[in-house]
C-alpha cells in the first residue's frame, strides 16, 4: 500500500517541479520569437466575428504567447522516461516497482497525450506563424475534428480488437455490449471532449479544470488497482499545476491546443480504461457543461434565428452580464471539485 501510494504522489510531485524548472526557458523562447496571435480577434468555426468576444478579450489575444500546453506535456514526457529510465539502468526490486510506464495500462494514453499535444503544437505553430486556412491562421476546425476522429478510430480499433473492449459500464445496472458500435462511440466521445477545449478562454480556466479532472481520475484508478494509470494521471495532474502556477491571472502564456488536443484525447482513453465513460459528464462536468451550451446556441441560432445565451460558451455569458473573470474561474473552480468528487462516489459505490 505504502508503495503504491508513493508510486503515485512522488511522480506527481516531481513532475509537478519538472514543470516549473523549465517554465522560464519555455516563456524566454515565447517572447523572444513573440509566438502569440499577430491579429487581434476570434471568429466562430463558421468563420464569422464574434463581436461581444472581441470586446472583451481583444487586447489579451494579442502579447501573450500560445503553447504553454508544452508544460503539461513536457514535464509528463520528462517525469515518465526519467523513472522509465532509472528501472533500466538501475534495476532492483524497488525500482521496478517505480516504474509505471506499462503495456496494459499507460502505453495507450501516454501515446496519445504525445501525439494529441504534437498535433494540437502544430496547429499552434501555424496559427502564431499566420500559415494554414483558418481565418486566425491555424488549422480549420473541420480539419482538426478530422484529425482527432482519425485519431479516435485508431485507438478504439485497439481497445476493440486488441483489448477486446465492447462494453460500457452502466453504474448500477452493469455493462452495456456496444459490439462494433463501440469504436464509433469511442469517436464521438473524444470528439465531443475535443469540442469542449474552448473552455480553455480565461486565464486558469482549463488548468484548473483539468487538473482537477486529472486528479479525479488519479483517486478512481487507484482506487480500482490500475496503479500504473493512477501514476500516469497524477503525473499529468502535476504538470498542470505547473502550467496553472504561471496561467493564473495575469497568465504568462496560453494553454491553446497543444494542452488541450493532447489532455482531452487522453482523457477519453483513461475514462474508458476505468470503464468509467458514461459518468464523464458529471466527473468533468464543466467540460460537458461547455459542449452542451455550445450546441444549444448553434441550434438555437440556426433553427429559431436567436441565441440563448449572449456570447457561448457559457463562461464568456457570465462575462458578458457583468461577472469578473476571476469569479467565474474560482466558481468553475469550486464546481469542479464538487461534481468530481459526486462523479467520484457514484463510480465507487456502482463498482
Amino acid at each position: 500500500m505504502i508503495i503504491n501510494l508513493f508510486k503515485v504522489f512522488a511522480p506527481l510531485t516531481v513532475s509537478f517541479f519538472v514543470g516549473i524548472a523549465i517554465t522560464p526557458i519555455l516563456t524566454n523562447y515565447l517572447y523572444k520569437h513573440q509566438l502569440w496571435k499577430k491579429k487581434a480577434g476570434k471568429v466562430d468555426p463558421s468563420g464569422k466575428e464574434t463581436p461581444i468576444f472581441n470586446s472583451l478579450h481583444k487586447e489579451k489575444e494579442v502579447g501573450t504567447p500560445r503553447m504553454g500546453g508544452i508544460i503539461i506535456w513536457a514535464s509528463t514526457i520528462i517525469t515518465v522516461l526519467a523513472i522509465f529510465l532509472i528501472s533500466l539502468i538501475f534495476p532492483t526490486d524497488t525500482t521496478s516497482k517505480l516504474n509505471f510506464l506499462s503495456r496494459s495500462q499507460t502505453w495507450i494514453p501516454f501515446a496519445t497525450l504525445i501525439l494529441g499535444s504534437l498535433v494540437g503544437l502544430f496547429d499552434d505553430w501555424l496559427e502564431v506563424t499566420g500559415n494554414g486556412n483558418y481565418v486566425a491562421g491555424g488549422l480549420s476546425f473541420r480539419t482538426r475534428l478530422g484529425i482527432v476522429a482519425t485519431l479516435g478510430l485508431l485507438i478504439a480499433s485497439w481497445f476493440f480488437f486488441k483489448l477486446d473492449m465492447a462494453s460500457v459500464a452502466i453504474p448500477f445496472f452493469g455493462d452495456l455490449y456496444l459490439g462494433i458500435l463501440f469504436i464509433p462511440f469511442f469517436i464521438v466521445v473524444m470528439i465531443a471532449l475535443f469540442s469542449s477545449g474552448v473552455i480553455d478562454g480565461l486565464d486558469g480556466l482549463a488548468g484548473g479544470v483539468m487538473a482537477i479532472i486529472f486528479a479525479t481520475y488519479t483517486g478512481l484508478a487507484f482506487f480500482e488497482h490500475q496503479i500504473d494509470l493512477a501514476a500516469l494521471c497524477a503525473v499529468i495532474t502535476g504538470g498542470t499545476l505547473a502550467f496553472l502556477w504561471f496561467n493564473i491571472p495575469p497568465a504568462r502564456f496560453y494553454m491553446s491546443e497543444t494542452g488541450i488536443l493532447g489532455l482531452t484525447t487522453t482523457l477519453t482513453t483513461v475514462a474508458f480504461l476505468t470503464n468509467s465513460v458514461l459518468l464523464l459528464p458529471i466527473i468533468a462536468f464543466p467540460l460537458f457543461l461547455t459542449v452542451v451550451c455550445n450546441i444549444i446556441q448553434i441550434g438555437s441560432k440556426k433553427f429559431f434565428r436567436k441565441k440563448v445565451f449572449l456570447i457561448a460558451p457559457i463562461h464568456h455569458h457570465f462575462e458578458a452580464i457583468g461577472w469578473p473573470a476571476y469569479k467565474v474561474v474560482m466558481r468553475y473552480w469550486v464546481v469542479s471539485i464538487i461534481t468530481a468528487i459526486i462523479g467520484l462516489i457514484i463510480t465507487l459505490l456502482s463498482r
